[in-house]
């Protein structure tokens, strides 16, 4: 297993380098820094918009191939690539805790759920990729799922293995070729990994390039007329910009984005269990999730309570460099977020907000923060944070709640917490959200299940189980007769 765990993370072999197939020279050398000590961690290699030409040529060409050869070939190379991640599993924990500032247990959830991901699009080539339809006697007509061709994949920063793999693998399964863009914070993790386990996995040149780079060269990939699909995963006003870019083009695009995501606590919950709920969904990985728990919506004869209970627990946390293993939250990725997540909680606290626990940083380093008495209009009520900081809400009876829940632009996801199964499903049915999860916290994401937003958070596109197939596929009618007809002109 050492030797498998070198080979897969050699940095000599990606200093400098992107990757096409094989590891060439960049037009430039990028520095990626670890935020939990601010060291440089590594190196890779700068692309430039040209670049995508390159790639996407040499993609679609591969893409012929790949899509051409047997089901269990193309199979047998996603079982190998999740082989491969496990049997890593020890030196890509480390790299995730230094590249992305997660605690170990994330680091570790990320890879089960990439494990995941990478065995359910191993069963896609042998599943039916098509339907018998009605037909005319003497005319065999059928539908069947024709890949896309090139499949351009620009992930985020926060979760990238499982972002990045979310996409390309799939899209390899369903005999796509794809062009990765990852973060440029996290190249390593969103993209270099994902490049060794297929090289080594035994994909075919050609088949993935993994291009670090600026905006330009997202902005190459989305109007290059050789990619028909883009999967981006990322804030709302990036997305927005890339929809409108794509869509002009006619492109295939998902589009998954950010949330603002609401947890009811219905007054017959149980406060300690609806307060560890919202502490996980509010804080794990630094509120860095776009499903995070962002305002907890709490029924007002519980409301002081719970808010008492949650402050205490905000303030047990341990903050810090996750490199030592014994935090509970980690670091920030970088000093724009932690202003923008300082400027948030200030601005919140001057319009009426009240600081319950937390509201400082050291470093890239939030405490785990708690505002009560927010109000719709505020700022800690109305945008993503995408930091360490729960906003609770009061609400009178359910029509308040439904009524608060639903004022957002976003729908991602909703939790509520109560006994009372049926009247969460009556609330849950009155809120527009793409993921509804009653009894537990926002935060829930599964290989095997669709998972997308509404409104602001996406443009509807899922990405999990047999939804992949619509994303990653197009539909092609089809009829057969055994010869060709004689019409009347």
């Amino acid at each position: 297993m050492k030797n498998e765990l070198k080979k897969l993370l050699n940095e000599a072999e990606w200093q400098g380098k992107i990757f096409n197939g094989a590891w060439i020279d960049g037009v430039a050398t990028h520095p990626v820094r670890e935020p939990g000590s601010g060291a440089q961690l590594t190196s890779v290699g700068w692309a430039q918009p040209s670049y995508i030409a390159d790639s996407a040529a040499a993609a679609v060409k591969a893409q012929r191939e790949w899509a051409a050869l047997p089901y269990q070939r193309r199979a047998a190379v996603l079982r190998r690539a999740a082989e491969l991640l496990l049997a890593n599993r020890e030196e890509i924990v480390d790299w995730i805790v230094r590249e992305t500032g997660a605690i170990a247990p994330f680091a570790e959830f990320q890879i089960e759920n990439a494990y995941t991901v990478l065995e359910e699009a191993a069963s896609m080539p042998s599943q039916s990729s098509g339907m018998m339809l009605p037909g005319d006697a003497g005319r065999l007509s059928f539908a069947r799922r024709q890949p896309h061709g090139v499949v351009g994949v620009i992930s985020p920063f926060n979760v990238p293995l499982v972002l990045s793999m979310r996409s390309v693998a799939p899209a390899l399964a369903t005999g796509n070729t794809v062009i990765l863009k990852p973060d440029p914070h996290t190249p390593i993790t969103g993209g270099y990994l994902i490049a060794r386990l297929f090289h080594e996995a035994g994909l075919p040149a050609g088949c993935l390039h993994v291009l670090p780079g600026g905006a330009d060269v997202g902005e190459a990939l989305v109007s290059n007329p050789q990619v028909p699909m883009i999967s981006f995963t990322g804030s709302t006003p990036v997305g927005r910009r890339i929809g409108e870019a794509a869509s002009r083009m006619l492109k295939k695009v998902t589009l998954e984005l950010g949330g603002k995501n609401r947890l009811i606590v219905l007054e017959d919950a149980d406060i300690d269990r609806a307060v560890s709920c919202a502490a996980w969904g509010g804080f794990l990985h630094q509120g860095q999730i776009c499903m995070g728990t962002g305002l907890v919506l709490v029924h007002e004869s519980i409301v002081q309570e719970f808010t008492r209970r949650l402050a205490a627990k905000a303030d047990s946390l341990v903050v810090g460099n996750p490199a030592g293993r014994n935090v509970a939250l980690g670091p920030l990725i970088n000093e724009r977020q932690r202003d923008n997540v300082a400027a948030i909680v200030r601005d919140s606290l001057a319009q009426g907000c009240r600081l319950e626990a937390g509201g400082s940083y050291d470093g890239l380093f939030f405490r785990p923060t708690v505002l009560s008495q927010v109000k719709p209009g505020s700022r800690a009520f109305e945008e993503e944070v995408f930091g360490p900081v729960l906003s609770v809400t009061s609400f009178a009876d359910d029509e308040e709640a439904i009524a608060l829940a639903a004022q957002t632009e976003y729908g991602l996801s909703l939790g509520i917490i109560t006994p009372s199964i049926g009247r969460a499903l009556e609330i849950g049915n009155r809120v527009p959200t793409g993921l509804l999860h009653i009894n537990d916290q926002t935060v829930a994401d599964e290989g095997v299940n669709p998972f997308g937003g509404r409104g602001q958070s996406g443009n509807g596109g899922r990405h999990g189980g047999h939804a992949n197939w619509d994303e990653f596929t197009q539909w092609q009618w089809v009829t057969i007769k055994d010869q060709a007809p004689q019409y009347p002109i």
